[in-house]
């Protein structure tokens, strides 16, 4: 979803532009800011954090906003270190007029942010917030559809067992079974359906896309990754499918990613595969988005569903994301690991377990 089009994303990105760039000769850093209101009422890093991070914003409370602005309305804030809240009643009339332009714009941006989700901040859990129409899987509009893999080749209808289920034609169920029910909870309101890749109509092209597998089981994934920019392709062995493996192209070089097997009681196991997250306008219709969930084995695919729907690491990952990313497409690979047979969710700002990113991004 575009950054621009959610209140809570830009009241989130101005403040990290006020505190980066408000004044042009100096930056803040979050812990800077945080020391300095913290002289009006206790402040952390991971909070000012929070007000900015625009995959899943949280608007500061007002007595909060107040502080910032009041900070930004004069340099003498920072003429020292520590930096300092200067009090409002000693602000000069020029800085008084400066905060409150500050105030018209900031709460206005705050009051737009809490407006659309007065509905969605209750919740049945004390201390954590609802999931409902917030983070990285939350839509404005619908429909949703998540477009499976459909593994060899179905039987004819006359052949079939009538207790078959239609389910029973699909690839990665667990990765599906967890995605759907997700995206119900975040998106409630909006129409969220699966299809299997064969079964795919004209308008499910113009959608919100999710394509789980890759390109063996999953033409769709083939054929919409066929018309984006991505440098990521991914290739298999029909003679060995261990040596398939994840490449991608950069500046003239080629570089190769492939999952890991160890040899267990003579047997070759999977300890570690590749996952894959990519999203980006649907190139069928550019007011929706794709995504594509992949990993050149089952793990892969639902450690790729597992890094934005875990509840332990999906606003973890979810910052990353934001504070990595500017625009609207972009790509991770990276490992998923394989404990006993089980795949491990990936935390994406743990070292190591990013394999490669796209687009590259300036430091922030």
């Amino acid at each position: 979803m575009s950054a621009v089009a959610d209140p809570g994303r830009v009241l989130a990105k101005r403040l990290r532009e006020l505190r980066k760039s408000w004044w042009p000769d100096v930056s803040i850093t979050q812990a800077e800011l945080a020391e300095a209101i913290s002289g009006r009422k206790k402040a952390s890093l991971q909070l000012v954090s929070s007000w900015e991070r625009v995959a899943d914003p949280t608007a500061p409370p007002e007595d909060r906003l107040n502080a910032i602005l009041t900070f930004f309305s004069s340099r003498r804030s920072i003429e020292r270190r520590p930096y300092r809240l200067v009090s409002e009643g000693d602000l000069t009339p020029e800085e008084a007029a400066t905060r409150a332009l500050l105030r018209d714009e900031l709460f206005a941006l705050r009051a737009a942010a809490l407006a659309p989700d007065e509905a969605a901040a209750t919740t049945d859990v004390p201390g954590r917030p609802s999931i409902v129409g917030r983070g990285p899987w939350h839509y404005k509009v619908g429909p949703v559809v998540i477009v499976c893999a459909e593994p060899g080749t179905e039987a004819p209808p006359a052949t079939l067992d009538p207790d078959r289920s239609k389910l029973s034609r699909l690839a990665d169920l667990d990765s599906l079974f967890e995605l759907h029910g997700h995206l119900r909870a975040v998106n409630p309101d909006l129409e969220v359906r699966y299809v299997g890749a064969r079964d795919m109509q004209e308008d499910d092209w113009t959608a919100h896309l999710v394509l789980l597998g890759g390109i063996d089981w999953n033409d769709a994934t083939q054929d919409a990754m066929r018309l984006t920019p991505i440098p990521v392709t991914q290739h298999s062995d029909d003679d060995d499918p261990s040596r398939g493996c994840f490449r991608v192209v950069s500046r003239g070089e080629t570089h190769s990613f492939p999952p890991e097997f160890d040899n267990r009681g003579g047997a070759r196991v999977l300890v570690q595969d590749v996952g894959h997250f990519f999203r980006a306008p649907n190139p069928m219709n550019r007011e929706r988005t794709l995504t594509v969930c992949n990993g050149m084995y089952g793990s892969g695919v639902y450690g790729a569903v597992r890094t934005l729907t875990h509840d332990v690491f999906r606003e973890k990952n979810a910052e990353h994301l934001a504070q990595t990313f500017t625009g609207d497409a972009f790509s991770l690979l990276f490992r998923v690991q394989v404990l006993n047979g089980v795949a491990a969710t990936p935390d994406w700002t743990a070292p190591g377990t990013l394999l490669h990113t796209w687009p590259e991004v300036d430091e922030r």
